[in-house]
């Protein structure tokens, strides 16, 4: 009777050590344990008895009786069982794997994983800003230019168009986020919008959108910030678009005050 899965017995068996004998009584054991008990000792083929013949504590064994250099002297770790690590040749079948399928026969149960993406990698990655003032007219929608890069892993955002194009073999979803800090001289603003767009089979259209209302106060200064997640397909394009109401202004150059992120999430 057992409770749970039945062991499987065929691929168990117990630790054993053999000894170079010499005129001594006292050896190390390979695995440390609690008494002589947990031990069977054979001296020349014959079985000793526990505590009589021999003691046993940690990994110290001592005899009662001395070997000689000619003795035969091993022992087998009876609360030691080891479970072999490779089971016989034709013995697993896919119906025992939880993978529905290999790349190919020759890397399969060969400890050759570079085929499998261990947590992956959030690539395509790019974070650009910009480095001197863009104008931006009133009501007007304007694409903001991001000329300059931190980083950008796969080359996939162009500086003189302010695009983010997903390359072949990377469709999936993505974070993308911007931030846009306007500067109107003190005049009256009172809306201010950002967009993130995606231009897809030549149809441009916003995936993501913020506004603030101003109520006519005068804004010198203002961060307007986007993020959002997107679906993404092979060829799409994402960039950065603001518009401003009711003076003419500038996306403000220098610093980390703009930018334009992009990273794809490890699905």
């Amino acid at each position: 009777m057992y409770l749970g899965n039945q062991p499987a017995l065929s691929y168990t068996s117990f630790a054993k050590q053999d000894f170079t004998t010499s005129a001594t009584t006292s050896y190390t054991l390979d695995q440390p344990v609690a008494n002589e008990n947990e031990i069977a000792l054979f001296i020349n083929f014959v079985r000793q008895e526990p505590t009589t013949a021999y003691t046993a504590s940690g990994t110290t064994l001592t005899l009662t009786s001395a070997t000689s250099a000619s003795d035969d002297m091993y022992c087998v770790f009876l609360g030691k069982a080891v479970q072999t690590v490779n089971p016989p040749n034709g013995s697993v079948g896919l119906s025992q794997l939880s993978a529905t399928g290999t790349p190919s026969s020759s890397t399969f149960l060969r400890g050759d994983n570079s085929w499998v993406a261990a947590g992956g990698t959030n690539t395509p990655a790019f974070y650009a800003t910009r480095t001197s003032n863009q104008s931006i007219s009133n009501s007007t929608t304007t694409t903001v230019i991001f000329d300059s890069e931190d980083y950008d892993t796969d080359t996939a955002y162009d500086t003189s168009t302010g695009k983010f194009t997903i390359p072949s073999g990377k469709a999936g979803k993505y974070f993308l986020s911007a931030s846009v800090r306007l500067n109107t001289s003190g005049a009256a603003l009172w809306n201010m919008r950002l967009y993130i767009q995606r231009t897809r089979s030549a149809s441009t259209s916003a995936v993501y959108q913020t506004v603030n209302q101003f109520s006519s106060n005068i804004i010198n200064n203002y961060n307007l910030n986007i993020a959002t997640v997107v679906d993404a397909q092979v060829g799409d394009d994402y960039f950065v678009q603001t518009q401003i109401y009711n003076d003419n202004g500038a996306v403000q150059g220098g610093g980390y005050q703009n930018f334009f992120t992009g990273f794809k999430i490890i699905e």
